[in-house]
């Protein structure tokens, strides 16, 4: 299965972060599954390619063109896809991966996750979105679809289509269960 993940190029204040993408890339790579992200070479970025690499794993990139992100190519990519823009990146990581999860990130990883999300959510795609919950990062997300869905706002029923989990392994765990059932 191809993943796509979502994370920050960033390192972060605390090591758990960095750890959980190694463990992501860990998991990733011992499972037979194929990463697709980014496709750059800082940050926590860096840290879950080089774990995929590092465990034997397949990395495709998806790089936009964008001076300062050309600049930063992770130099042990299996398939580099260059496009134009972050809106282009976004729709060929929509198009390569099966599943998507998402690590603690910024705004980029916000804007990613929650287009997969509205996707998912009118039928548009069919893919699996975890929210990986590192020392309680994503509570506030899980607060506010709470409220969207009490709201009257959404009707987030469909676990499937958004969810959140703790860790890189029960997130990789409830992606495969996921797929399975499709299958």
């Amino acid at each position: 299965m191809k993943i796509g993940v979502f994370l920050s190029s960033r390192m972060g204040k605390d090591p758990v972060y960095a750890e959980a993408a190694r463990r992501t890339g860990e998991l990733l790579a011992s499972q037979g599954h194929e990463l697709v992200y980014g496709g750059e070479n800082y940050g926590l970025m860096s840290v879950l390619a080089d774990s995929v690499r590092q465990h034997g794993g397949r990395v495709n990139g998806v790089i936009p063109n964008i001076p300062m992100m050309l600049e930063h190519v992770y130099p042990d990519l299996q398939e580099a896809v260059y496009v134009r823009d972050m809106s282009e990146r976004k729709a060929v990581m929509m198009r390569l991966a099966d599943a998507f999860l998402a690590l603690p990130g910024g705004p980029g990883t916000l804007d990613e996750f929650s287009e997969v999300f509205c996707l998912n959510k009118i039928g548009e795609i069919d893919k699996p979105l975890v929210l990986v919950n590192i020392k309680g990062f994503y509570d506030p997300m899980k607060d506010y679809l709470k409220k969207m869905e009490e709201e009257g706002m959404a009707d987030l029923s469909d676990e499937d289509s958004i969810c959140v989990k703790d860790t890189p392994d029960e997130a990789i765990a409830f992606l495969k269960a996921y797929i399975d059932r499709r299958s």
